[in-house]
């Protein structure tokens, strides 16, 4: 039963933890992209929409995509998508992106907007982080509000509960406990 109302949360810290380092590493590869001065000019090989929601009473959230090749500075052909672009680039535009070498290369066409990406990012790691405390603070409620009841009912590790004013088994203190044999 302790596994419901300790390890569910657990596991939901958890995974708000790995979507969080996702999060920060997401920033960090746009703006090294930005931070790096290096920009190429890139045509928009297609675009496409994607589309979540919409079961029962939900809304429908549509994301536009767009693939971008561009050749970097050391030669390389590049490729890469990115979702949420600008609804006015169109298949066989033309334009700039910004990117950083190295092996992995990291590009975006997004215009640099470090205040923006800065601000986005404070807030989703904010409500990550109120959900986490929500986590915690349950499990600690749980295990001070249950925990007497628990040893009420299944017994404790002290040999008596909170409802026998302190005495052992049960008897008033001075009491002694006798068994006859017939």
């Amino acid at each position: 039963m302790d596994f419901m109302f300790y390890g569910v949360p657990t596991l939901m810290i958890v995974v708000v933890v790995g979507v969080a380092v996702f999060v920060i590493r997401r920033a960090l590869r746009i703006r090294r992209a930005w931070n790096s001065g290096l920009t190429a000019e890139a045509r928009c090989l297609r675009t496409y929409t994607t589309t979540s929601g919409g079961s029962g009473d939900s809304s429908v959230s549509t994301t536009l995509h767009h693939v971008y090749e561009f050749v970097a500075r050391d030669g390389r052909t590049v490729r890469f998508e990115e979702p949420n672009g600008s609804g006015t680039i169109l298949e066989g535009d033309y334009v700039t992106v910004f990117y950083s070498e190295g092996p992995q290369i990291n590009a975006t066409a997004h215009r640099p907007s470090p205040l923006r990406n800065g601000l986005a990012l404070a807030g989703i790691l904010g409500f990550l982080g109120m959900f986490v405390v929500f986590c915690v603070g349950f499990m600690v409620t749980y295990s001070q509000v249950f925990e007497p009841i628990d040893d009420m009912f299944f017994g404790g590790d002290s040999g008596y509960s909170d409802t026998d004013s302190g005495t052992v088994d049960g008897f008033p203190e001075g009491w002694e406990v006798t068994t006859e044999s017939p």
